[in-house]
């Protein structure tokens, strides 16, 4: 079993820290096409469910945009229960 250096590990980090380098987070995109598909809706249908504009979901499918804050949580809720999705939105 290797020995930890501590100290070492936590100058490593103050180093990044100084030099204003931060973790870089990986933020799965949904598969916008597929979801919509999934759901059987068209775009503007689509973006009326998530209360965006048909822009907007025209402009994620072709990665001219991403999707993000709490339309990103819609979409992966969609991709897993779709139904939950639609059943939200009929009440």
């Amino acid at each position: 079993m290797d020995k930890r250096d501590i100290g070492s590990e936590i100058l490593d980090g103050l180093k990044v820290i100084k030099q204003g380098r931060r973790a870089r987070k990986t933020v799965m995109i949904p598969d916008v096409i597929a979801i919509r598909k999934n759901m059987n809706a068209s775009q503007s249908a689509f973006a009326a469910m998530l209360g965006v504009s048909a822009r907007t979901v025209q402009d994620w499918e072709q990665g001219r945009r991403k999707p993000s804050g709490p339309a990103l949580s819609l979409l992966r809720v969609a991709a897993v229960r779709p139904d939950a999705v639609r059943e939200a939105i009929a009440a």
